[in-house]
């Protein structure tokens, strides 16, 4: 009892404090190895099977993230002039839709912050009205952010959630988020390029045009490398020390709770949620409704999902801005999943 009582403790932290305290959200990776390792604690569920895959699991991404963030670096130049051929070739609005989908569906081979960080070199190259600008980075992200989770090298998240279900009764693998969830992301990714191509125009620059704060040495590419590692580490702790929770608790839930409960993913990394919520007990109709919601709500703000805190961070985005893209957007998103998922269930 006292070990349940601890381990929702935990949880609300976890949950609660990146949200209220900024020197937690500025330092999430610490943060949550540490939670993680208090959550290990109070479940007593130390093993060296789970320490070495803490150590294993996040490899892969986090190299990932180091050789594509040092090729980005030094096609840099390049791709900034490829920019400004494109849109003057193929248009403004070809270009907003091409931007979104591209991102969103390659976000899963380079990572979601190699995305983001292109998707900021873009609208940098771009000087567009702001409101534009801000618009077409929000419905990018939300791209980036769905588009990511369909490999384990994207994002934490989808690491996470591979990691998790690689056994009964799910048997994960590599493909195994490709094959269950492409018919979810692909039409979301292909519909926030469509409403970037219909809202997006040309027009003057203004002189507050988004603009990148400052360009990324190898330090802050080592820099990032570790905390992603340290990130999703923190992830298999936590995911291994909740499972009591998940067991007994979330996986009770039905579907459709576990959908709108995860709306709370748009101020709390979706990441974080999964290794809470996500485990080999749930139903593949728990599995559905859970992770497209944490997907979607995710880019409604700016603490939802890793690319929208890169793109708001280096653009100076101000979360009133977002909000006003991504609440809307994110809500209508949001009722059509729902209507989806409810529709073709599994």
């Amino acid at each position: 009892m006292l070990s349940t009582i601890a381990l929702f403790a935990i949880l609300l932290a976890v949950l609660a404090l990146p949200f209220l305290v900024r020197r937690v959200e500025e330092n999430l990776e610490p943060f949550l190895f540490v939670m993680g390792i208090l959550a290990m604690t109070a479940s007593t569920r130390w093993s060296w099977e789970i320490v070495e895959e803490a150590l294993v699991e996040p490899i892969k991404i986090t190299a990932a993230v180091l050789i594509a963030g040092m090729i980005f670096r030094f096609l840099r130049p390049a791709a900034r002039k490829a920019v400004g051929a494109a849109v003057s070739r193929i248009g403004i609005k070809a270009f907003a839709f091409s931007v979104v989908v591209l991102l969103g569906l390659v976000s899963s081979v380079i990572t979601a912050i190699i995305a983001a960080l292109l998707l900021v070199e873009v609208i940098d190259c771009m000087k567009l009205d702001r409101r534009d600008e801000v618009k077409l980075v929000v419905l990018a992200c939300f791209a980036i952010g769905m588009g990511a989770v369909l490999t384990p090298l994207g994002e934490p998240l989808s690491t996470i959630v591979v990691s998790k279900l690689k056994g009964e009764p799910y048997h994960a693998s590599f493909w195994f988020l490709l094959d269950e969830f492409w018919r979810f992301v692909v039409p979301g990714v292909l519909a926030f390029g469509a409403v970037a191509a219909a809202i997006v125009k040309k027009g003057p620059a203004e002189a507050s045009s988004l603009k990148e704060d400052k360009e990324e040495g190898v330090p802050a590419i080592l820099l990032r490398v570790a905390k992603t590692y340290i990130f999703v580490m923190a992830l298999v702790f936590l995911g291994a020390g909740f499972k009591p929770i998940i067991d007994s608790y979330i996986s009770m839930l039905p579907p459709a709770g576990l959908f709108w409960i995860n709306s709370l993913s748009a101020v709390l990394d979706n990441a974080t949620m999964a290794a809470a919520e996500i485990g080999p007990s749930m139903s593949r109709s728990q599995l559905d409704f859970a992770l497209v919601s944490l997907l979607v709500a995710g880019g409604m703000l700016i603490p939802g999902n890793i690319p929208n805190i890169i793109a708001a961070g280096k653009l100076r985005i101000k979360s009133k801005e977002w909000m006003a893209v991504g609440l809307p957007v994110g809500a209508c998103a949001m009722a059509a999943y729902f209507a989806a998922l409810l529709a073709f269930a599994r």
